[in-house]
Parts: structure tokens; sequence; C-alpha cells
């Protein structure tokens, strides 16, 4: 019998990580043979963690937190939009050849779209957080639509430059694109994404003013299980209407899935399967 292809998901920390259990079902469901593992990395040993795995014939990975700027640098190829976000979560290994990929926003906004009823179009947006997992959803975010996308970060020159790199996509796809400070964002969004690390540092339930929010306000974090739960809270006592990370997670696995196997999964299953095991 062949040897499985091997996948795996990168993380510090990464025993969370519920990726395994995604692409299982997504290759039982889709007739694929692969192996799909979590591999925990130190932060100074990224590169040799993920260069051993390909030196053992990994066919691809996925990368969270923080390695995602990392990964892009170590890339040989980058797609378009993982070069507009400075930032990698899909890294497929071709011999010598590493080719890196951002499925992030494309998996937010279908999760949004189709997954919560939101369409984007025409939105106010408040996106808090530009580190890895803020860079790699504003092009996406931003191709949705919106009237308007604010974006703030703890670091306001880490925003503006943000900002700055998606001015084009911006004008191109008619998007009032600007940055606020954290501390006053502005009020009453249509839509306020949680993609900073509060919920993973275990800080404060919300980086921003509850005034952020009215109701009927879609309030995402990016975070999924017990860490974005104070977020979700805090979003629910304020009238909005809380969403955690799991459904981004399923979408952007499948557009890495596809990627690697050529074939499109169906989300619906598994994600109906992953929220009954929530509970």
């Amino acid at each position: 019998m062949t040897d499985l292809d091997r996948y795996a998901v990168f993380g510090h920390p990464v025993q969370h990580s519920l990726s395994p259990q995604i692409h299982q079902a997504f290759a039982e469901q889709t007739g694929q043979r692969l192996a799909y593992t979590r591999l925990w990395a130190p932060l100074d040993g990224f590169e040799a963690v993920l260069r051993a795995f390909v030196a053992g014939g990994g066919r691809g990975a996925n990368v969270t937190v923080p390695f995602k700027f990392e990964a892009l640098r170590l890339a040989t190829r980058r797609s378009a939009r993982a070069e507009l976000a400075q930032a990698a979560n899909v890294l497929t290994f071709d011999g010598e050849q590493i080719q890196a990929d951002n499925s992030d926003g494309v998996g937010l906004v279908r999760d949004i779209e189709t997954g919560a009823g939101r369409p984007l179009a025409g939105q106010r947006v408040l996106l808090v957080g530009a580190g890895g997992a803020g860079a790699g959803v504003l092009g996406p975010l931003l191709q949705a639509a919106p009237a308007e996308l604010v974006v703030v970060n703890r670091t306001d020159e880490r925003a503006q430059d943000l900002v700055l790199r998606h001015t084009e996509l911006a004008r191109e796809s008619g998007v009032r694109l600007h940055t606020a400070l954290m501390q006053a964002p502005g009020a009453g969004f249509d839509v306020v994404i949680n993609a900073s690390a509060s919920s993973l540092e275990g800080a404060a339930p919300s980086p921003v003013p509850e005034t952020v929010l009215r109701p009927g306000t879609l309030a995402v974090d990016l975070m999924y299980g017990p860490k974005a739960q104070p977020f979700m809270d805090w979003a629910r006592q304020h009238g909005a209407e809380p969403r955690d990370g799991l459904g981004m997670l399923v979408e952007q696995a499948a557009e890495a899935f596809e990627l690697w196997r050529g074939v499109r999964p169906d989300t619906a299953p598994v994600m109906a399967a992953l929220r009954a095991l929530k509970g």
C-alpha cells in the first residue's frame, strides 16, 4: 500500500486546532486519501520544524498564529492575495518550491455572507487588529464592497501600513477605507470583526468600546471555542449578534483543500457536525 499524502497545521499553540478533524471529514467526503496532523513549533523554530516536515514527504501545510508572516518569507512563490496580505496560512510543497497562499479572507467572507446570511455590500465594517489575521482578511473584505471599512490596532502605525497597502484595492472596490484609534473607532457598525490577539491572550472581553455595536450588529471573533466566548458574551450583552470563527475555519480549510487536492468539499455537513459537537 502506498504512503498517504501528508499535511499538517503548524502553530504555537496548536493542540486546540480542529483542522485535522475538518480535513479528514473533507477527505472522506471526497474520496481522497491523506493524513493530516498538528505540529507544534517553538517560537524561534518554525522554519526548522517546517523543513523537517517537507523533507519527510509533507505535501502541504496550514499555518496559524504566530507564524503567518514567517510562512510568507519562506515561500519561493506567492499568490497575489498572500502578497497583498504579506501573510500566508496555506503552503504547498513541490520539491524545493514552497507556494504561499492566504485563504483566511475568502473563508471569512463566505462565512459571513453564506453562513450568517449577512451580505457585506454597502455595510459599515470595523476590523479590529492589523496582525497576521487582520492582514489576511482585509483584501477579500474590501472585494465584498462594504461602504466603509475602518481598521484599528493597538499600534496605530501597523494599521496605517495595512491600509496603505490596500488603498488601491479599496478604490477599485468603491470602499471608504481608513484607520481610527482603538479607543475611538466610531459607533454603530453593521459588522465588527475581532482579528486581534485579545481572545487568544485572555484579555478584556473586547479591545474596543461597546459603542461600536448597535442592536443587530454582527460581531465576529476569529477565534473559536472557549477563547471566543468572552467576546461573544460581551457582544450579546450589548444587543449584537455574536459569531465565532468556526465557520471561517471550515471555509478557509475548504479553500486550502481544493488547492491541494483539486476538488471542492461541501462545507455545510462538516460545519453542522462541528456545531453539534460543540453542543
